[in-house]
C-alpha cells in the first residue's frame, strides 16, 4: 500500500459524519436558547401563541444603563443614513440631468420655454440611470402637467421639482442626524444643537457675537416649538419641520446678498433676533434678567391692558411672579400672529378665565372693564358693553349663541380682531374708527 491510499483510508476514517454534526450543532443552539433565555428572563412572546402568528412590531428603546444596544442602534442609524445619502444625486448628477433634458426636448417650441412629451420624458429616464428614475414615473408627469394642447410639461418644472425632493431628502437626513432617539422628532435640546452648529454656515449670521449665539439659538427654537408644538410636549416631528415654511426663511440666510426688507422680515434674521433681544432688555428696567407685571406692561404700544397682563402671569411658566426670555418669545410670537391657530389657541387660554373650554359673557365684560378704564383715562367716552358685546357675537357666529369656544375663533376668520377689542386699548380703538381710518386709505369697506 502506497502512502497515498494510507492517507486516504485514514482521511476518511476521520471525517465526521455529516448527520453527527448537524445534530451537535442542534444540540448546542438549543443549550444556547436556553441561557440566553435564562439570562433575559421569561418574556410574554415565550408563552402567548399569538407571537407565533403575529409578528411583533414594537421594540422598546435600550435603557441609558444599556450602553452595548444605544451604540449598536446610533451605528445602524448612522450607517442607514448614510446609505440614504449615497442615494441621492449630486451636483455632477444633477447637471448631467440638465444637459439630457436639454438635448431631449420635444417640439414645436413654446416660446423660450422648453417642453418634453411623455415618450422623450421616459427616453431620459432610462438614459439618467437608476438614481434618477422615481423622478420619472407617470405620476410626476401627470402633477407638472399645464395643459400644454400636446400634453408636454416643462422641462424647467421638472427640473425644480427634482431639485426640491433632493433638497428635501437631503434636509431630512440632515435632521435626522440631531434625532438622539431615532423616533423621527427633535426634542429642544436637539433643535439647539442643530441651529447652533448651522450658524457658521449662514452668510448673514456672521456679523453676531459669539457671547450673542445662546439667545439667537434660544429665539430660533422657540419660533419652531411654538408653532410646531402647539401641546407643548418638547419635541417636533421632523416631517413637521420640513412641510412648514420656517426651514426655508432659515436657510434662506446663506443667502448673502439678501435683501434689508427681506431680512426684517424674517425671524431668523440677525436684525430681527437682536430687535426681539434688544426689546426684552429695554423691558427689564431692573435688569436682573426678568420681567415682571408693570416691565411687561411697556411691550408694543403700552396699551395692554392690566387684566389681561394679570392673566399671562397666571396662564403662563414665570419664577417667583417674573417672566424669562422663553416666556417672553411665546408671549411676543403669540401677539404679533394673532391670526394664527396656535397665536389664538395661546390667547383664548387667557382669556378664559374660568379654565371652562368656553368664553360667555362673564368672561368678555370681565375683559372689556379694563378697556373701558383706559378709554376714560384718555379722555373718551366709554362704550356701552352690551353694544360690544353684540358686536363680538354677531363677528363670531358660535354656534352656541351664548358661548364662544376655540373652534368658532379659529373658524370665524376674526378671531384676532376680537383678541385685540378686549386685550388692549389700542386694538380697540382700531376697530371702533375702522370706518374712518379706511375712508382715510381711500377704501369704503370696512374691516368687518
Amino acid at each position: 500500500m502506497d502512502l497515498n491510499e494510507l492517507l486516504s483510508k485514514c482521511a476518511l476514517a476521520n471525517k465526521p459524519d455529516k448527520r453527527k454534526t448537524e445534530e451537535l450543532e442542534k444540540k448546542e443552539d438549543q443549550l444556547f436558547q436556553k441561557m440566553y433565555k435564562e439570562w433575559k428572563g421569561t418574556k410574554a412572546e415565550d408563552k402567548d401563541l399569538t407571537y407565533k402568528v403575529i409578528p411583533k412590531f414594537y421594540f422598546k428603546l435600550p435603557k441609558e444603563d444599556e450602553i452595548l444596544p444605544q451604540k449598536l442602534r446610533e451605528e445602524t442609524r448612522a450607517l442607514f443614513l448614510q446609505k440614504r445619502s449615497r442615494q441621492l444625486l449630486d451636483n455632477n448628477e444633477l447637471k448631467a440631468l440638465w444637459v439630457l433634458l436639454d438635448k431631449h426636448h420635444s417640439p414645436p417650441l413654446s416660446g423660450e420655454e422648453q417642453l418634453i412629451n411623455y415618450e422623450d420624458f421616459k427616453k431620459v429616464g432610462a438614459l439618467a440611470g437608476l438614481k434618477c428614475a422615481p423622478y420619472f414615473t407617470a405620476v410626476v408627469f401627470a402633477k407638472l402637467q399645464q395643459g400644454d394642447p400636446h400634453g408636454r410639461i416643462s422641462i424647467m418644472a421638472l427640473f425644480n421639482y427634482v431639485m426640491r425632493k433632493v433638497w428635501l431628502h437631503q434636509t431630512r437626513i440632515g435632521l435626522s442626524l440631531y434625532d438622539v432617539t431615532g423616533q423621527g422628532y427633535l426634542r429642544e435640546s436637539d433643535l439647539e444643537n442643530y441651529i447652533l452648529e448651522l450658524i457658521p454656515t449662514l452668510p448673514q449670521l456672521e456679523g453676531l457675537e459669539k457671547s450673542f449665539h445662546s439667545f439667537y439659538v434660544c429665539t430660533a427654537v422657540r419660533k419652531f416649538l411654538f408653532f410646531l408644538d402647539p401641546l407643548r410636549t418638547g419635541r417636533v416631528r421632523i416631517q413637521d419641520i420640513l412641510a412648514c415654511s420656517f426651514l426655508d426663511d432659515l436657510l434662506e440666510l446663506r443667502d448673502e446678498d439678501l435683501p434689508k426688507d427681506l431680512q426684517e422680515a424674517n425671524w431668523f434674521s440677525a436684525p430681527s433676533a437682536l430687535k426681539v433681544y434688544g426689546q426684552y432688555l429695554n423691558l427689564d428696567r431692573d435688569h436682573n434678567g426678568m420681567l415682571n407685571k408693570e416691565e411687561l406692561s411697556g411691550y408694543g404700544t403700552g396699551t395692554l391692558t392690566g387684566v389681561f397682563l394679570e392673566r399671562v402671569f397666571q396662564e403662563c411658566l414665570t419664577y417667583e411672579g417674573e417672566m424669562d426670555y422663553k416666556t417672553y418669545l411665546d408671549f411676543v410670537l403669540a401677539l404679533e400672529n394673532r391670526h394664527e391657530p396656535q397665536s389664538l389657541h395661546y390667547l383664548f387660554r387667557i382669556l378664559d378665565i374660568n379654565n371652562r373650554g368656553y368664553l360667555d359673557t362673564f368672561c368678555l365684560n370681565y375683559f372689556f372693564r379694563a378697556i373701558q378704564e383706559q378709554m376714560t383715562m384718555h379722555g373718551q367716552e366709554p362704550v356701552s358693553f352690551e353694544d360690544v358685546k353684540d358686536e363680538i357675537f354677531d363677528m363670531v357666529k358660535p354656534l352656541d349663541p351664548c358661548r364662544i369656544t376655540l373652534q368658532d375663533l379659529l373658524s370665524c376668520g376674526q378671531g384676532d380682531t376680537m383678541v385685540s377689542i378686549l386685550i388692549e386699548f389700542h386694538g380697540f380703538w382700531a376697530y371702533e374708527n375702522r370706518e374712518a381710518m379706511a375712508a382715510d386709505n381711500g377704501d369704503e369697506s370696512s374691516h368687518v
